[in-house]
């Protein structure tokens, strides 16, 4: 059976995250890997089953308590960010504080992870109006391929394709419910290589026919932003 890499990756999820719920059956304590599958799997489920993402974070935060991972576990899984398949669309969950009840220890216990100085944001080299049509927000994650990103946000796609926002990694941006806002966006870098994420692409982004073809993947899967054509159907600032 053919899969996608964004569906083979699913599949391996749960697969680490019924490896985990057997363990916990057996009465043993989960470790880092057991723990951060096992909730983020439930954030999957959840939205299969057709919750909304609030509910779904919810469900993830009353899996595991302390007595269910080893020592220092908590203190390291203090946040599950996982893309899920919702009924509106691919949307990001963060899971902060997934171990419920769990007291993390200070910056200066051993072990700890202390972030470092900031690093700027990069300067955008393209400005769209972006739209959120749907009921609930979105939010987009800084190193998502923008173009592939939600499909009821309305911008414009073909000036989106190859982009990610210009914001700090690790950070997201929101888009409330019916509101409009103005973002920068930069080239993805590194091997410009786009797996995963909506499907649109799944290859290299610069290929001779990537983005007419992910274009037409996207009016099929009927995105906002692009016309039957293929060509834009946005603002660009």
């Amino acid at each position: 059976m053919p899969l996608t890499p964004t569906e083979r990756d699913r599949l391996l999820l749960f697969t680490a995250a019924e490896l985990a719920r057997a363990r916990r059956t057996r009465g043993l304590k989960l470790n880092v890997p057991e723990a951060t599958a096992l909730i983020a799997d439930t954030v999957c489920e959840a939205a299969r089953d057709g919750r909304r993402l609030a509910e779904a974070i919810e469900e993830a935060r009353s899996v595991l308590g302390p007595d269910d991972v080893l020592p220092g576990v908590a203190d390291v899984v203090t946040e599950v960010h996982v893309e899920a398949v919702f009924d509106d669309g691919s949307r990001l969950a963060v899971v902060s504080s997934p171990v419920r009840g769990a007291v993390p220890l200070g910056d200066d216990a051993p072990g700890a992870v202390v972030p470092g100085p900031g690093v700027p944001q990069p300067e955008p080299v393209v400005h769209l109006h972006v739209r959120n049509t749907a009921d609930v927000p979105v939010s987009v994650t800084s190193h998502f391929h923008f173009f592939e990103a939600n499909p009821r946000l309305d911008f414009d796609r073909a000036a989106a394709y190859g982009m990610r926002l210009a914001v700090a990694a690790g950070s997201s941006t929101r888009f409330d419910p019916g509101s409009t806002a103005e973002v920068g966006l930069v080239p993805i870098g590194g091997d410009r290589i786009a797996i995963g994420f909506a499907g649109l692409v799944d290859g290299p982004l610069d290929a001779p026919g990537a983005r007419e073809e992910a274009l037409r993947r996207a009016v099929a899967c009927g995105y906002l932003g692009v016309r039957g054509d293929g060509g834009p159907e946005g603002t660009t600032a």
